[in-house]
């Protein structure tokens, strides 16, 4: 596949994450770092040498990243920092866009994922920042469902 065909599959519908390990390629709806964060739990193989597309790549996405062994990343959005992470683990990478950070949903500041992992400085330190983050979303996610 081509990166053209990357971009097709990533923006048709509501996918937001595609990963291409040779055989397969799968893709992903869900919200934010999530479906990437649970592919890297849960999958791992899926992304040792494997090929990602995401819509929005900020630094903690970029940290699962270079920790599974993703060989090329293509983002409609990253981040400096992720951009940064990525080429230093020697992940090839292209984007669309380039931000200074990743902005939150309501449009009002610093992602708060990529704020937890601004001062890391190796995707391993941010490893357990990301872990928190999830843990947080999820509880809080549980909670409103009960309610």
């Amino acid at each position: 596949m081509t990166l053209s065909d990357y971009i097709a599959i990533l923006h048709d519908g509501t996918h937001t994450l595609v990963v291409d390990h040779g055989d397969e390629v799968f893709t992903y709806d869900g919200r934010g770092v999530s479906d990437l964060y649970d592919v890297y739990h849960n999958q791992p193989e899926l992304l040792r040498g494997a090929y990602v597309a995401d819509k929005v790549v900020g630094k903690g996405a970029a940290a699962l990243m270079c920790l599974s062994g993703v060989r090329r990343v293509y983002a409609g959005v990253i981040s400096s920092a992720a951009l940064t992470m990525l080429q230093g683990c020697g992940v090839a990478v292209s984007f669309g866009a380039e931000v200074p950070y990743i902005i939150n949903r309501t449009a009002s500041g610093m992602c708060p994922l990529e704020m937890r992992c601004r001062d890391c400085h190796t995707p391993q330190e941010c490893l357990p920042q990301i872990n928190i983050f999830v843990d947080q979303m999820r509880a809080q996610a549980k909670y409103r469902n009960n309610m």
